[in-house]
């Protein structure tokens, strides 16, 4: 039987990165002098960051202010974001049932690695740049069969693979809100991963038996 691999998003899924992303954000507004609600642009993280800058500086400077954000980012935005709950737990439960653990995000990947590094979080693959159904390319090449995010970008990323859909309700999708997107399984976050996911190998390795009989 092919080993299970399990894809993760990255933002709001397995870290926070709120308290640093806001940070980010007032660090821009006060070198350009452009008013950005930082709140508000952290109360929407998943899109690609070029969605969020446009929202602050006309179209022809979103280029260059989304390459000055990505160029401050390592300043602000990586020690004062933490770990989501259950986070490390999570990638443990994956090799637990001697699975690989993926990141897959739309995060500019040297960031994304820089996050996971300061925390302690070693997945097997990081792979960046990566937004809603364009996941679906890593989680092809990778044959993961499950990916868990928060977004429900996330959901159709994972649809598009082919991939169970497992969404945590920890960022700005509620529970609801990805359930009517499709995701086959709600948690409301990672604390809750580890045990559906003994109890999902569990049931995989029974039917891989009984086809075998």
């Amino acid at each position: 039987m092919q080993p299970l691999t399990v894809g993760f998003d990255l933002d709001m899924t397995l870290i926070d990165s709120r308290p640093g992303i806001h940070t980010v954000y007032l660090a821009l507004a006060a070198e350009t002098g452009v008013p950005i609600d930082a709140d508000l642009a952290v109360s929407r993280l998943g899109p690609p960051l070029e969605q969020e800058i446009a929202c602050w500086f006309p179209a022809d400077r979103v280029e260059e202010m989304s390459a000055r954000y990505r160029e401050i980012y390592a300043l602000h935005a990586i020690a004062p974001s933490p770990a989501m709950p259950g986070a490390r737990e999570a990638i443990a439960a994956v090799r637990a049932v001697g699975g690989q653990a993926i990141v897959v995000t739309a995060k500019h990947e040297p960031s994304a690695r820089l996050h996971l590094d300061h925390l302690g979080i070693e997945p097997d693959a990081l792979i960046g740049w990566l937004w809603a159904e364009a996941k679906a390319e890593a989680l092809r090449a990778h044959r993961a069969r499950v990916y868990v995010g928060d977004h429900i970008g996330d959901v159709r990323g994972a649809r598009t693979a082919g991939a169970l859909s497992v969404a945590v309700a920890t960022g700005p999708c509620g529970a609801d809100e990805l359930r009517a997107a499709g995701a086959d399984v709600v948690l409301p976050d990672l604390t809750a991963f580890p045990e559906w996911l003994a109890a999902y190998a569990a049931a995989d390795r029974d039917t891989d038996r009984a086809s075998r009989r």
